[in-house]
């Protein structure tokens, strides 16, 4: 179940509280003969995503619509399909898009306990949002009439943040960086989408604000909030649509296929990334179609598939040679040098080609990177290196990382940091205990 942002977004609004609902469902029920005994617990469980029975939902519309004075229908709250509330990543109109979204943004800046915990969607629910990017029908006309005024200052503003924002994640980590973006995205972001802009610069305004979600959807990942996380990267595959953009999709693309990775759908990151490869053709740039090769590669190694694996490591590589600095997007400043020798490194350790596996990691350690991307880089020499007995190498390795990984609030990099712990620990190799301290400094501070 994914949580009902709408109705949450909409209880608000009427300042009802969880009881008061359940109170004034049941009065509307005795209007119509149904003896209704909800509490607010079950509010609570229509929150997280449960769906009510028989009259229920249609009662609820009829009680917010009286205290919002105004008709409130089934979409409005998140009710409108049987065991399935809105997803703001559907194929839907972009006016209910937006009212859907911002309802996200402001459930997420309150901290609501039930979305943070929300699991990610599995099977077909978690495939439809890719389907309905790659296929028609396309938005005709994304122009909009509303109370502001939008102009090419506003796209400004929202690329500015995303910059702010993108940095902001590499140096502090997404635990830190969330909060504040999800803010932006409520106070200045939900205001331009429900401004008046033409077909045009809709679309400019559409394609940076996708941008800006799906860094809020980075943080969440790195926040471990999977559920959330997806339902972001859902909101910009569909921002992504409405701008046109194919290549800003396919990067988004390429973010839901590195969690699909973390989550072992590894099977499902290979139809992910393919759909990418194949919808945005050439609008997919070197660096993304390297990347998109490069998490092929460890998602067929996970599956057992060598010969697949490897095609996908000479795709990844003749991609990455293609790279040429300043011919990129912003979006895939991510694809640093060294990153696909680092993606290469995890495929063929996955394939149990150790000699190879360290040539690449050898070679991504020694290609400057950012310090979040140097810890992942350092964590996988280190395993290497301890698979092959290079005690000293690894040590080396393990205390580096953990001195960058300082300052960082990443349960992403913490997962990392604890994992080579227990490698160094398991080894029992001269050093362990010294490198597992450094790292244990680390991780003293709870986030």
């Amino acid at each position: 179940m994914q949580p009902n942002v709408l109705l949450d977004a909409l209880l608000a609004e009427a300042g009802m509280s969880h009881a008061g609902l359940a109170a004034y469902v049941n009065q509307a029920g005795r209007t119509r003969g149904l003896a209704l005994r909800y509490e607010h617990t079950a509010v609570t469980r229509w929150l997280k995503g449960q769906r009510p029975r028989g009259q229920v939902p249609d009662l609820i519309c009829e009680v917010l619509g009286g205290r919002l004075r105004r008709p409130v229908g089934l979409d409005d709250v998140g009710l409108g399909v049987p065991g399935r509330p809105a997803e703001p990543g559907g194929a839907s109109p972009l006016s209910g898009f937006v009212d859907r979204a911002a309802a996200l943004w402001r459930s997420d800046g309150q901290a609501r306990p039930h979305l943070l915990a929300a699991e990610a969607l599995t099977g077909t629910p978690a495939v439809i949002p890719v389907w309905e990017w790659e296929n028609p029908p396309e938005d005709a006309d994304v122009s909009r009439d509303g109370p502001v005024r939008i102009g090419p200052e506003h796209i400004e503003i929202l690329k500015a943040a995303r910059a702010h924002y993108e940095l902001m994640y590499r140096r502090a980590g997404g635990v830190a960086t969330r909060d504040r973006i999800v803010r932006f995205l409520g106070t200045e972001t939900a205001p331009m989408l429900r401004g008046s802009y033409s077909d045009d610069l809709g679309r400019q305004l559409h394609r940076a604000t996708g941008s800006l979600v799906a860094v809020a959807g980075i943080c969440a990942y790195d926040s471990d909030a999977h559920g959330l996380a997806q339902r972001y990267f859902h909101q910009a595959l569909r921002l992504a649509k409405a701008s046109g953009d194919r290549g800003l999709g396919a990067y988004v693309i390429a973010l839901i296929v590195n969690q699909s990775l973390h989550l072992r759908e590894y099977r499902q990151a290979v139809a992910f990334a393919e759909a990418a490869l194949r919808a945005a053709g050439r609008h997919t740039t070197p660096a993304l179609a390297a990347d998109l090769h490069a998490m092929q590669a460890k998602a067929y190694a996970q599956l057992g598939d060598t010969a697949a694996a490897l095609a996908c490591i000479r795709n990844a590589e003749a991609a990455a040679e293609r790279i040429r600095p300043g011919s990129e997007p912003d979006e895939t400043g991510y694809v640093q040098p060294g990153l696909v020798n680092v993606q290469v490194a995890e495929a063929l350790l996955s394939l149990g080609d150790l000699a190879a596996a360290h040539e690449q990691a050898t070679a991504a350690v020694g290609t400057p990177a950012h310090d979040r991307g140097r810890v992942h880089r350092l964590a996988m020499l280190c395993e290497i290196q301890l698979r092959q007995g290079e005690a000293d190498g690894a040590v080396a390795a393990a205390a580096e990382m953990a001195e960058r990984a300082r300052g960082m609030e990443s349960l992403r990099l913490r997962e990392r940091l604890r994992a080579v712990r227990e490698q160094l620990m398991t080894s029992g190799c001269s050093g362990a205990e010294e490198a597992a301290e450094l790292i244990d400094g680390a991780l003293r501070v709870p986030l």
